[in-house]
């Protein structure tokens, strides 16, 4: 496994590369966020991100990186514990959240899951689909169906969250990047999804959001 760990505390840092490495993880550490954009993400398994940063703040990071590389998983690190906080992340992709002070044994477990989940999850099936999440291709059989920018976007978010009910909200914040999308916008590339989906892939939750089923 290769983690991008991105944390500019000096001695959480080191000892937090110690304790990883010694278990067989391949770390590359980040002192300085600013590097981040000459990274290639493509190297990395699982990026570990702290929030309190010198430059940026590690929120920004997190659209920037998910932007860039959709299904690669972030675990955020951090001593906020507000749940106003953790609420911001995972509307903008996060797919886990542990706050300091934490176990090191706890973070390599929560990393292994990560991994773990993306290797298993980079083909998803949904009815006679077969979605490539690496690749971004969907196909039905040996025929590739072709889908908007938005749409895959808005589709790969459903897939990561499978079986949950996701608020409107949430989805919006995630898909356009916190930009100001109305709910109509969003019911137009649910249609779109639906036209390739089967029946009853995408439900309906009035007043709460949607859920793609399992």
């Amino acid at each position: 496994m290769r983690v991008l760990f991105i944390e500019d505390n000096e001695l959480l840092g080191e000892s937090v590369e110690e304790f990883l490495v010694t278990h067989g993880i391949e770390v590359k550490w980040l002192k300085d966020e600013r590097a981040l954009e000459f990274e290639d993400l493509n190297l990395y398994d699982v990026v570990v991100l702290d929030l309190m940063l010198r430059y940026y703040r590690g929120e920004d990071l997190l659209l920037d990186i998910k932007r860039r590389k959709p299904d690669l998983p972030v675990l955020i690190l951090t001593a906020k514990q507000r749940i106003e906080d953790k609420e911001l992340c995972f509307n903008r992709g996060a797919d886990d959240y542990l706050t300091k002070p934490f176990e090191p044994k706890e973070l390599l477990l929560r990393l292994k899951v990560l991994a773990r989940r993306r290797t298993r999850g980079e083909v998803e099936r949904i009815g006679d689909l077969e979605i490539d999440l690496a690749r971004g291709v969907i196909k039905r059989g040996n025929e590739e169906i072709k889908v908007s920018k938005t749409a895959w976007e808005l589709l790969t978010f459903l897939l990561r969250h499978r079986g949950e009910i996701l608020p409107k909200e949430r989805i919006i914040s995630y898909v356009w990047k916190g930009k100001d999308v109305g709910e109509d916008v969003l019911r137009a590339y649910i249609k779109e999804l639906r036209k390739i989906l089967p029946p009853g892939a995408i439900k309906t939750y009035k007043g709460r959001g949607y859920q793609l089923v399992e």
